[in-house]
């Protein structure tokens, strides 16, 4: 269960600007690009390079207003659609998309996206091709059955979900339950990826830490199987920095489709 002494990311909230300060800007003070950045950089452009992960519809359910782990969908899918459960979330991802002052920067992603110097310097295209891809951010509610009603929104091709399940989940039941309540958003033979950290309990914004729920490559495999997904791509990389930031010991992505 969540530590009495930790907030829940869903219940309590937290100032979106200062968690990306934290853990995926550019900063000096920010330790965790090979872990946060970097790393499900490279295996998403893997995912999409191969072909299989493809279609109209992308579904995004994740911490924050973080979007590196959509430059990489955006040459793939038609629409993706982004789901928060924060009105501070929204406000800070639509500074960005609207290109207002002050918005976060996102530059630095761009580049890490870039095979080659030549298309490093042309980030600024790739920067305009993702706000025009996140036209579509919507407000949802967990503890709604449809968590965008009155809303309906087409099923997905694919979901990808970063580090939202860690956040949401108390215990091992609720991530189960919540996979399953994600999964349900997509199509006959969708695709999921979950990005999310390994055998951790908490992170911090502010002064305040926040819930991580704890478990291992194990569990998620299992969870995955037992919701009918058949597993593609599974990589764990082990923490690389010192930081009383978060105490996790991995991170773990996972690429799978869902049995027709």
């Amino acid at each position: 269960m969540a530590s009495s002494n930790h907030k829940v990311y869903h219940e309590c909230g937290f100032d979106p600007r200062q968690f990306l300060e934290h853990y995926v800007s550019d900063s000096p003070d920010m330790v965790f690009e090979e872990d946060i950045l970097k790393f499900p950089i490279a295996n998403l452009r893997k995912t999409f390079n191969e072909g299989h992960v493809k279609g109209d519809v992308l579904i995004d359910l994740t911490t924050s207003s973080m979007i590196h782990q959509l430059y990489a969908a955006c040459d793939y899918f038609n629409h993706i659609i982004v789901l928060k459960f924060r009105d501070r979330c929204i406000m800070e991802l639509k500074r960005w998309v609207d290109s207002r002052t002050g918005a976060f920067c996102w530059g630095h992603v761009s580049k890490l996206h870039a095979d080659t110097e030549e298309e490093s310097e042309k980030f600024h295209e790739r920067e305009e091709k993702m706000r025009s891809a996140l036209q579509h951010v919507v407000k949802c509610d967990l503890k709604k059955e449809n968590m965008m009603e009155p809303m309906v929104i087409p099923p997905a091709d694919c979901i990808i979900s970063a580090w939202l399940l860690d956040n949401i989940s108390k215990d091992q039941e609720d991530y189960i339950r919540y996979l399953r309540k994600f999964s349900g958003l997509l199509k006959p033979g969708g695709h999921i990826i979950l990005i999310g950290c390994l055998e951790t309990t908490y992170y911090t914004v502010g002064t305040d830490k926040f819930h991580l729920l704890h478990y291992d490559e194990d569990f998620v495999r299992k969870a995955l199987v037992g919701e009918g997904f058949v597993i593609d791509r599974c990589e764990v990389r082990n923490r690389t920095v010192e930081s009383d930031l978060t105490d996790h010991k991995g991170v773990i992505f996972v690429a799978a489709h869902r049995e027709k």
